[in-house]
């Protein structure tokens, strides 16, 4: 189950990377688009924006796969790490749900969003330790 906690918490930290690369496309596109005349509108969208949406939802599963196996690991604070990312997952999408109409709170989106990455990427190594035996005396 170590192993499972393990890649479940680098997958997290590596799907938040695509995040960061995916927004980035998302916003060269549209500077693109309209600078080629496209109308930016509400029904406008992009590769990087639907990709966004899409994976921010699967990392979202993969942070609640992730606590269920924190459970059934003895991975040293591995529930306290697994807690804390679905944690700044949740608050991940309230960010995003709230930026829509303050998008200055979208600043604490994009940090949030790094913040779940270092966490999951801790989780990863934390795992990849090899535990200590217990010494008596």
């Amino acid at each position: 189950m170590r192993a499972t906690y393990r890649v479940l918490a680098a997958l997290i930290a590596v799907a938040v990377v695509l995040q960061v690369a995916s927004i980035a496309l998302a916003g060269f596109t549209i500077a693109s688009d309209a600078e080629d005349g496209t109308t930016i509108g509400a029904d406008y969208t992009n590769f990087g924006q639907s990709y966004h949406s899409i994976a921010g939802t699967a990392i979202g599963l993969l942070a609640l796969v992730f606590l269920i196996v924190s459970f059934l690991t003895d991975v040293p604070r591995g529930r306290t790490l697994a807690g804390i990312v679905l944690g700044l997952v949740v608050l991940q999408f309230l960010l995003a749900i709230v930026s829509f109409g303050v998008p200055a709170l979208g600043i604490l989106h994009g940090i949030n969003g790094l913040a779940i990455a270092g966490v999951a990427g801790a989780a990863s190594r934390r795992a990849s330790t090899v535990a200590e035996p217990a010494t008596s005396g």
